[in-house]
């Protein structure tokens, strides 16, 4: 019996290390910042809905309407002299009253080493999908960074893994 265990081990690990090995990660530099992403998402810089990117995940079937994606938004704050608990404070009042159906499931403020930022998760309902939203605000010379994961409802947990990588591998530069 022990025999069986030990292979089922070494198989689950070989397995999982395969799996591991097949995803690639490439990185997008650019002159305020960078980001990790895995290979097999689609990157687009097209400045789509005032995004400096889009990273969207493959679609899982031909039948897939959403593709969940990850995506920055830069907002000028020049001269507003807005801070960072200023800008947590606009942002959930616009998801309660600007989003259909937003609801605040968490937000609190993070601190990995050195670099500050707030972590907000929401849902709210966008034409025919129910989505789930996780961002992370960063306000830095009077711009502030909007890093958002956006998955249907119902898929957010399967994306999660990937997309807090995605976006814990955000660095400002």
């Amino acid at each position: 019996m022990r025999l069986v265990w030990f292979f089922a081990v070494v198989i689950l690990y070989s397995t999982a290390g395969h799996a591991q090995q097949k995803m690639r990660w490439k990185t997008l530099e650019d002159d305020a910042y960078s980001i990790q992403y895995p290979d097999t998402w689609e990157l687009n810089q097209s400045g789509q809905m005032g995004t400096s990117f889009i990273l969207f995940s493959k679609p899982v079937s031909t039948d897939d309407q959403f593709r969940e994606n990850v995506n920055l938004l830069i907002q000028d704050l020049t001269g507003q002299n807005i801070d960072l608990d200023q800008y947590v404070s606009i942002s959930e009042g616009q998801v309660k009253t600007m989003m259909t159906n937003g609801v605040i499931l968490q937000s609190k403020r993070q601190q990995p080493g050195r670099r500050e930022f707030h972590k907000i998760i929401f849902s709210a309902d966008q034409g025919i999908f129910k989505l789930k939203f996780e961002q992370y605000y960063w306000i830095r010379n009077e711009k502030a960074f909007v890093l958002t994961l956006t998955c249907e409802a119902s898929r957010f947990d399967e994306y999660l893994p990937d997309g807090e990588k995605i976006l814990s591998s955000f660095k400002l530069k």
